[in-house]
């Protein structure tokens, strides 16, 4: 089994920046089926005005602490650098949260 976060605005794509991303859902994958678990309130990493805080990264990598891989649509070269140094899995995507959770259910990440 594998746990995953996605940064969605709509609940049904993977439609968020990590910057902005103001709640993640997480979802339990395991062959041949997935479950959303919850939805995961957190504080944007980029506030427009201020530009990026590693403090909100923090919080955030704390926040998907049992998550095995972060999914969000875009995230800045700089704050990828930042979740990989720390053993975040982030990948950008695009699409239905629902197609990508089927092609996961079907092999193990």
């Amino acid at each position: 089994m594998s746990r995953i976060a996605v940064a969605t605005h709509s609940g049904e794509l993977i439609d968020e920046h990590f910057g902005h991303a103001k709640f993640f859902r997480v979802y339990e994958i395991s062959e041949g089926g997935y479950e959303l678990l919850e939805v995961r309130d957190a504080v944007a990493a980029c506030q427009h005005a201020l530009g990026h805080d590693t403090t909100r990264f923090d919080k955030i990598i704390e926040l998907l602490s049992d998550c095995d891989a972060l999914f969000v649509e875009k995230i800045g070269i700089g704050a990828a650098a930042y979740l990989i140094e720390r053993g975040v899995r982030v990948f950008e995507a695009k699409g239905s949260i629902e197609a990508l959770l089927q092609k996961l259910s079907s092999k193990d990440i």
